[in-house]
């Protein structure tokens, strides 16, 4: 592959996502390379903010939870989303964070195995999904154990294993995981597969259904750019939803929410897994966010996002060679997410001083350098652009100037 200017022009000028560009809010002078963290803004989300502040909450007031249809909201995007992630509706609700749906998945998916007393998840695991699998262990008795080979374990222990949960992308290298091959890997073993799909939804054609997946969750504020804190998703299987034990019981999961019934009752599906009053604004904010995917098929999404990836590692190879960095993500196209990771040793000053000169990307410790790619908005001169100008930024040593070091970039 040509690591040119040229070869991205070409490319750019063939890529049928191209027009898609336009619906998103980038400002000039910026290459953006760090909706892996957080997604641009879509030109829809103003409007209708607006919309739902002034005439929905403005005028409409209380009546806007039957008038507007807020009420059924949490299912509405959660079907919008399940058609992003494999999933058929009736299967993923929308609404809280991405903490509280994985404290319920695991919470859950552990009570249904309860005579099993393992939790096994990745050793690099993010940290909130490591912190929380703690979390339940302590409170229902059980044992965390942290692995690189998820395999091993199940070969050996899974008769202990009570759920194995994992994140289809890893959010530090962007390698992307056997989604199916490791649920069938737990259910062999007994176990149930709970995987954290927030680096992957939106970027990565996900067949949650079809790989037989028992829960899943996943933010929305990166690849779906539902802005920031939007509400995170929770998907459960059909086949789990009737004996889903939901651990914190609010009143929306009610049977019967109105009645104010002083003890509680699940409703029936997905509508079990809602908790309490949802987040409104972000929440009807993400479903604006989620109209663009009408405009662009998953498989051209994921086409476009390994482009650019190969064509950001070919400029790597050629254009930084010599200046210390070393590729992290797989080259093979197949076991990547949307994001490539770069080590250098010095990657805080070195993307400080690449934020300065208008690129956009991010840091995680001690030190990788991460680029993310979202086919809706990222082109190919994107790329060139971000890694010419990460060149002469290391060539120049200007990021060793003292401001540089003593700013920290990780988002």
């Amino acid at each position: 592959m040509e690591a040119t200017r040229a070869f991205a022009r070409r490319c750019d000028a063939a890529d049928p996502l191209a027009p898609v560009r336009k619906e998103f809010m980038l400002p000039e002078g910026v290459i953006y390379l760090d909706g892996n963290s957080l997604g641009a803004l879509p030109a829809s989300v103003p409007g209708r903010l607006a919309s739902v502040v002034t005439q929905e909450w403005g005028h409409d007031l209380i009546r806007a939870w039957n008038a507007d249809n807020w009420w059924m909201a949490p299912e509405r995007i959660g079907d919008r989303i399940g058609a992003l992630i494999g999933a058929a509706p009736g299967q993923t609700v929308a609404g809280d964070s991405t903490s509280v749906q994985l404290f319920n998945a695991l919470t859950a998916s552990a009570r249904a195995r309860s005579v099993r007393s393992v939790i096994l998840t990745e050793a690099g695991q993010f940290p909130t999904d490591s912190y929380l699998a703690d979390s339940v262990a302590r409170l229902l008795g059980l044992e965390v154990t942290r692995v690189s080979d998820p395999y091993a374990v199940l070969r050996e222990r899974g008769g202990e294993v009570a759920a194995v949960v994992w994140s289809a992308v890893d959010f530090r290298t962007g390698e992307l995981w056997d989604v199916a091959g490791l649920t069938a890997a737990a259910h062999e073993a007994g176990a149930l597969a709970v995987w954290d799909v927030s680096h992957a939804a939106g970027a990565v054609p996900l067949r949650l259904d079809a790989d037989r997946v028992d829960m899943a969750v996943g933010c929305t504020y990166k690849y779906l750019s539902g802005g920031p804190g939007a509400p995170a998703f929770l998907y459960v299987a059909r086949r789990h939803q009737a004996g889903f034990d939901q651990p914190l019981t609010g009143w929306h999961g009610h049977a019967r929410p109105f009645s104010m019934d002083p003890g509680y009752a699940p409703a029936a599906g997905i509508t079990r897994a809602r908790i309490g009053t949802p987040p409104m604004l972000s929440l009807l904010a993400l479903e604006a966010a989620l109209e663009v995917f009408g405009r662009a098929d998953m498989a051209a999404v994921r086409a476009k996002n390994l482009g650019l990836g190969d064509f950001f590692i070919a400029c790597a190879d050629d254009l930084l060679a010599g200046l210390g960095f070393g590729l992290v993500t797989p080259r093979e196209p197949e076991r990547r997410g949307s994001h490539v990771t770069l080590r250098h040793p010095d990657a805080h000053p070195l993307m400080a001083a690449l934020i300065e000169a208008g690129v956009l990307g991010d840091v995680r410790p001690p030190d990788l350098l991460r680029f993310g790619f979202n086919a809706l908005y990222t082109s190919y001169a994107d790329v060139f652009g971000a890694v010419t100008a990460l060149r002469e930024v290391t060539a120049s040593g200007r990021y060793r100037e003292p401001r540089f070091a003593a700013r920290k970039t990780v988002t």
